[in-house]
């Protein structure tokens, strides 16, 4: 069962959950990509900070940084940690993306990159995989999406 967890969570690391969004898509460009790719790069330090100090604390920061037209999306990783080491290289804007089941962008200026994920349970690696995730940006703070495992 546990693998099976871990797959799915991988899965959609890549997708992130969703619901209705409100308010408007800011186009690229509205804001510092400078001062953004900065608050994406604290994003993921602090990301992997909080899974570093264990699945509770992890899952505290997810739901702080889950971006706010989407906190009814927040899904539990059944004790899993996950690290995510950004390639900033691939770092660009995405003002297209829509989460799934969504009714258009979500607020803020929307950011795609690459990341290398490490899923882990107890210190142990479970798996990895590479693969894209959407950071947005709106009032100055960086926001991500819940991983969800199917049929949450």
């Amino acid at each position: 069962m546990r693998r099976v967890l871990v797959a799915l969570v991988a899965v959609l690391l890549v997708a992130g959950c969703s619901s209705a969004v409100a308010g408007t898509a800011v186009p690229a460009g509205s804001g510092s990509s400078t001062g953004d790719r900065s608050l994406v790069e604290d994003y993921y330090a602090q990301l992997n900070t909080a899974a570093d100090e264990g699945a509770d604390t992890l899952r505290r920061y997810l739901a702080r940084t889950q971006h706010p037209d989407y906190t009814d999306r927040l899904c539990d990783l059944g004790g899993l940690t996950l690290h995510m080491l950004p390639a900033m290289s691939t770092f660009r804007p995405d003002p297209d993306w829509e989460p799934p089941r969504s009714d258009g962008p979500p607020r803020g200026v929307v950011y795609v990159l690459g990341v290398s994920i490490s899923i882990r349970e107890d210190g142990a690696l479970l798996g990895e995989q590479i693969g894209s995730q959407r950071v947005v940006v709106l009032d100055g703070r960086a926001y991500g999406f819940s991983p969800c495992p199917l049929g949450q």
